[in-house]
């Protein structure tokens, strides 16, 4: 269960110096005076509450996935249509963006999370080290991770094996680990295009790399019987997610814009790792693979047959509802039929949606302001 705040890391204050001593009354000269007075004025500084301006926000706040902040970006724009002062929303990443909404319960920091995968442990006890205990997770739907390529190039079938065989850093030759020596990916197999290797994929702060790390490399590399052979966990684990340095990999920045716009531009079969909605935005100028035998389509990624489908989420600080104006607005929004209904405008925007019993779930869990009850992978 979630830290409370009684078990939470605490900080107490306490004078720099006592100055009592039994039966004795000490004189302090001037000197000393004016020292220990800047002492104390100097801790006061130190712990004294923010300033009100510094607890008050005129607009909501979101930080996180680059993922799922086109989604967050459509509820902010819907609002303000109406009226609502626009929510600033920062695509920073996923890690990245728990780091800043773990800060701590200030109103300098984030109202909202939006994550491409779900909160993990480490993240879950940094909230709670900085006193973040009321958190709010919201799955608002699902997303695919294609590995795109651009239009009209016929479309690979990967296996997640052979993607692992061509983005590791090393692989298995001859019984033993040696650099990747794979240039084409018709050098991974006779049956996929003789395309040079060249794969843009997310950067290690951003969730999408933790779950293509998860789903693809880790899946792959675990299918080769010389990598189960490596009894070392921390040795398994480094050889399954340590991507190439050589160009073969190349880490792109968060704006999966960009992204598209590299695999466009670059030379012909230069791959692109992103999420769905990405590619259903450019079909005029990208494809996706298919992976496993299976088409990266909405029904694939909603029914989990799309073996690099994963939830999206967003995080809400639950006492900010109180605290920041508009917040509970924007959180009922972003739930609510018109967002994310069959026909929703995010729906539109590319989310692959809950079916109607989750939705009902959803909104009820914000109607009771329901919190995190557990860690992490409890």
């Amino acid at each position: 269960m979630p830290m409370s705040p009684e078990s939470a890391a605490t900080i107490s204050v306490r004078p720099q110096h006592e100055s009592r001593r039994e039966g004795m009354t000490m004189v302090i000269s001037e000197s000393r005076f004016l020292t220990a007075l800047l002492l104390l004025l100097a801790t006061a500084l130190t712990v004294r509450p923010e300033p009100a301006a510094a607890q008050r926000r005129d607009a909501v706040l979101a930080t996180g996935s680059s993922t799922v902040a086109p989604f967050t970006n459509a509820v902010a724009d819907r609002l303000a249509e109406g009226g609502a002062r626009r929510a600033e929303v920062r695509s920073v990443g996923t890690v990245h963006g728990f780091n800043e909404f773990c800060q701590g319960t200030s109103l300098r920091f984030a109202d909202i999370q939006d994550a491409s995968r779900r909160m993990n442990f480490t993240e879950f006890g940094l909230c709670a080290s900085r006193g973040v205990h009321e958190i709010m997770e919201l799955m608002i739907g699902f997303d695919g991770i294609v590995v795109a390529h651009r239009h009209g190039l016929p479309s690979p079938n990967f296996t997640r094996a052979q993607l692992w065989l061509g983005s590791a850093k090393e692989i298995p030759r001859d019984g033993r680990l040696v650099p990747n020596p794979h240039r084409s990916w018709r050098d991974v197999s006779q049956q996929l295009p003789d395309w040079p290797i060249r794969v843009i994929g997310p950067p290690p702060t951003s969730g999408t790399r933790d779950s293509f790390t998860d789903l693809v490399m880790l899946a792959g590399c675990q299918a080769l019987p010389e990598v189960r052979a490596i009894r070392d966990t921390a040795q398994r684990r480094r050889v399954c997610t340590t991507v190439r340095e050589d160009g073969g990999w190349v880490d792109g920045g968060e704006d999966d814009e960009v992204i598209v716009g590299q695999v466009v531009d670059g030379a012909i079969g230069t791959l692109g790792i992103f999420g769905f909605s990405f590619l259903e935005r450019n079909l005029a100028r990208i494809d996706g693979a298919t992976i496993d035998g299976i088409d990266d389509t909405r029904e694939n990624i909603a029914s989990g047959r799309y073996p690099i489908a994963r939830p999206l989420y967003i995080y809400v600080k639950r006492p900010n509802l109180d605290l920041v104006p508009g917040l509970r607005a924007f959180v009922q929004e972003y739930v609510s039929e018109a967002a994310m209904g069959p026909e929703g405008y995010l729906i539109r925007r590319g989310l692959v949606g809950l079916d109607d019993a989750s939705r009902a779930r959803l909104r009820q869990a914000v109607a009771d302001g329901a919190i995190m009850l557990r860690r992490p992978g409890e």
